[in-house]
């Protein structure tokens, strides 16, 4: 039943859906390794002109052509790097939030209090995170969505999974699908397959991302032994001097 549900979650959420926007997946592959999987997505000019590097632990993106950046502040982040046992991912500037949190003693919740919904009318584009917690064997997803009520305000959802099985993951996205306004994540975080190393399944996602809207996709795989892999896929080339922030 988890295998169908996954592969459905995947089909109809993933490979049949023209824009479901930046996502994560947190899980396992059947090897028993953690695997963290985030990608990004575009459909404007400044949104597609991004890659991702990696140096030191910080998986960052980064302007593919520097002469036509026009506004990095939600474009330009890190979105994922190490903090003690965790490894933390987010599609914006709460990456760097939650470690200096988590750096400081607080939880994975008190330390994205201060954090709202991306200020971009009209789309208000969620924030998502996760972290692995290598020590305890958990993953923890967050999504901080517009309020109902108020553009101002966010609703903050928090979710906890222990016991994940070999070769799943549970996944958020920042839409539901293509559309204008762009309609946000509003369901529990999918449960999605991860089979195979980080090479075969950042493939596997960059295969079912929508040809015309993916820019980049990253998959950090780490066994239980401690051998770390990375896996990069950039639709995009540096074309100038990078932008640094």
């Amino acid at each position: 039943m988890i295998k169908e549900d996954a592969a459905q979650n995947f089909s109809r959420h993933i490979s049949e859906n023209v824009y479901p926007g930046r996502g994560l997946v947190l899980g396992r592959n059947e090897k028993n390794s953690w695997i963290a999987l985030y990608w990004i997505m575009g459909r404007s000019a400044n949104s597609r002109n991004r890659i991702f590097s990696y140096k030191n632990f910080f998986l960052r993106t980064e302007a593919a052509d520097s002469s036509i950046v026009e506004d990095p502040s939600l474009i330009i982040y890190n979105a994922m790097r190490d903090q003690d046992d965790y490894i933390v991912v987010s599609n914006g500037k709460h990456t760097d939030t939650i470690c200096k949190g988590l750096q400081d003693g607080k939880s994975f919740y008190t330390s994205l209090h201060s954090e709202k919904h991306e200020p971009d009318p009209p789309n208000y584009t969620p924030r998502i995170s996760g972290i692995i917690n290598r020590k305890e064997e958990s993953v923890l997803l967050s999504i901080i969505s517009k309020s109902d009520f108020s553009v101002e305000k966010s609703e903050y959802r928090f979710y906890c999974y222990t016991g994940i099985a070999p070769g799943y993951g549970y996944g958020l996205t920042t839409y539901m699908s293509d559309g204008d306004p762009l309609k946000s994540f509003n369901v529990n975080p999918l449960i999605l397959p991860l089979r195979g190393n980080a090479e075969q399944i950042a493939n596997c996602f960059w295969l079912g991302l929508n040809k015309d809207n993916r820019i980049s996709l990253a998959v950090r795989e780490v066994s239980q032994t401690g051998e770390d892999r990375l896996k990069i896929i950039n639709r995009n080339q540096i074309k100038s001097e990078k932008y640094q922030s």
